[in-house]
């Protein structure tokens, strides 16, 4: 038995690998990790994701663990503090629009019942699964991921574009873009 093949864009780097291996794809449902990953993917809008990967330790611990409603709790003084730590991305839009999206997640939570119901509504229900052979297959978004951004948008979310929230689906399981020869496709 050979070494498993993966999707190439995870290269060699072991938190990359492990990455890929036991959270990019796999489907999630808990809206306090739903949280945590919007808020990270906008940190990385413009940047690699291993670079936000590599500095997810620091965004837990600033943000008090992802919890939705400690991160609609911080204040002006508050963010400015986490601002200035060199541990994660410091991009002042992007460190304030934490609170704004804790807010209006917190909203989404109180319209729908959980974030969860809402965002899965987007997919109907179950993953959406392709079958790309090579990475130049994989799209950038989809008419699923704009509706998401518009809708997200539309109550009050920041950094939340159609392809950031391509991104977000994928890595949060709602759409499958493993390669067809990845082992991960096969589970």
């Amino acid at each position: 038995m050979g070494e498993k093949i993966r999707c190439g864009w995870c290269g060699t780097d072991p938190l990359y690998v492990t990455y890929h291996d036991e959270e990019w794809g796999v489907p999630q449902h808990d809206d306090r990790r739903l949280f945590e990953k919007l808020v990270l993917e906008g940190a990385q809008a413009g940047l690699s994701w291993i670079t936000v990967l590599r500095k997810r330790e620091a965004y837990r611990r600033l943000f008090h663990g992802f919890h939705p409603e400690k991160v609609a709790a911080l204040t002006d003084a508050d963010l400015a503090r986490i601002l200035a730590d060199p541990g994660i991305v410091r991009n002042r839009l992007k460190v304030f629009s934490a609170r704004q999206n804790a807010r209006a997640f917190l909203a989404v939570q109180e319209e729908f019942g959980s974030f969860d119901a809402f965002l899965w509504s987007f997919v109907g229900g179950s993953p959406k699964v392709n079958h790309p052979r090579t990475l130049a297959e994989v799209p950038a978004t989809s008419p699923e991921a704009e509706a998401l951004s518009r809708a997200l948008k539309k109550r009050g979310f920041t950094f939340v574009g159609p392809t950031i929230m391509y991104a977000y689906l994928q890595s949060m399981g709602l759409v499958d873009d493993h390669l067809v020869d990845c082992w991960r496709k096969h589970l």
